[in-house]
């Protein structure tokens, strides 16, 4: 007789944000928020469920939470609009979904994972995705949904300061890798993209093999960063290939594609989740909001990189 095994593990995005900068309050509410989110796919895979609803599930609860660029709170662009990007990735059998620059559906993840299930394609975009979403009848949001006076008051202060992309290196992207009782795994991101982002700019994010990928020969990723770096490494479906294909452990493949999107001028970090049930994170910057849960009872939230 074998024991049911399954993993958890989220982020909710890395940057340059370090513990003396953050209000006791915003502390005590991000911890919150990702054992809410721990909690939600937890209760998933605990019960037997599959993967794919765990990754969703978690990352729905980052989403409907201001503390994260994701869903609520996301950041605006230079124009002063919040436009989404999310996907989701099935490592049983390679399916995907993902969306890129819509500005009305409550949960991006949840449109992302009906892109995979309900259509013959993988990336839908700006105004195709938003109608998608409303034929579908996925629940819709107005625009203050999405706005919060943060996240205003960070555009004003790009604005205020000649409109520099992200020059405070803050990364709110939230995602999830899980691993269920029946071995196989998935992963799911979404984000709001940077504060003042221009021309319809996508990050890696949405991009299947840059900032998502899942795969059972390999592994689960969901990665938080400087997008425009984590595309040009393809950094998911590099850590997925090196485990698959070298043997190297999750821990060491995450670790030497994140030292190469460094040495290229980037930051950033990853999650990671294989189907041994094994999972690691890695990071460059001096925070990353993250959790892990499994099925021996265990669960981990920290912040800050002297966490461990």
């Amino acid at each position: 007789m074998t024991t049911a095994q399954w993993s958890l593990v989220i982020h909710g995005g890395a940057g340059a944000i370090a513990r003396s900068q953050t209000p006791p309050d915003t502390d005590r509410g991000l911890r919150a928020a990702l054992n809410a989110a721990l909690e939600a796919g937890s209760a998933i895979l605990a019960s037997g469920g599959n993967a794919i609803d765990a990754v969703e599930a978690a990352v729905r609860v980052l989403e409907d939470d201001p503390h994260f660029n994701a869903g609520r709170g996301s950041a605006f662009t230079f124009e002063g609009v919040n436009e989404l990007d999310a996907a989701i990735m099935d490592g049983s059998d390679l399916r995907a979904g993902s969306i890129a620059g819509v500005t009305a559906t409550r949960n991006p993840v949840t449109l992302a994972r009906a892109v995979m299930e309900e259509s013959a394609h993988v990336l839908l975009g700006r105004e195709g995705a938003d109608a998608f979403s409303a034929e579908h009848g996925l629940e819709q949001a107005d625009p203050d949904w999405f706005a919060t006076p943060e996240r205003r008051r960070q555009l004003d202060e790009l604005l205020a300061n000649g409109g520099k992309f992200d020059v405070d290196m803050k990364y709110g992207t939230v995602g999830a890798v899980a691993l269920d009782s029946d071995g196989h795994i998935a992963a799911a991101t979404s984000t709001g993209g940077v504060t003042g982002k221009r021309w319809g700019r996508i990050g890696d994010s949405p991009l299947i093999g840059a900032g998502t990928y899942a795969d059972d020969r390999g592994a689960a990723v969901s990665c938080t960063g400087a997008g425009e770096f984590f595309i040009r490494e393809s950094v998911a479906f590099q850590i997925n290939a090196r485990v698959r294909f070298l043997g190297e452990s999750l821990q060491q493949a995450a670790d030497t594609v994140m030292a190469e999107v460094k040495a290229l001028g980037g930051t950033g970090g990853v999650i990671v989740a294989a189907p041994s049930g094994d999972w690691a994170w890695s990071f460059t910057t001096s925070s990353m909001y993250r959790g892990c849960a499994s099925a021996d009872g265990s669960r981990r939230v920290a912040l800050y990189d002297d966490e461990g």
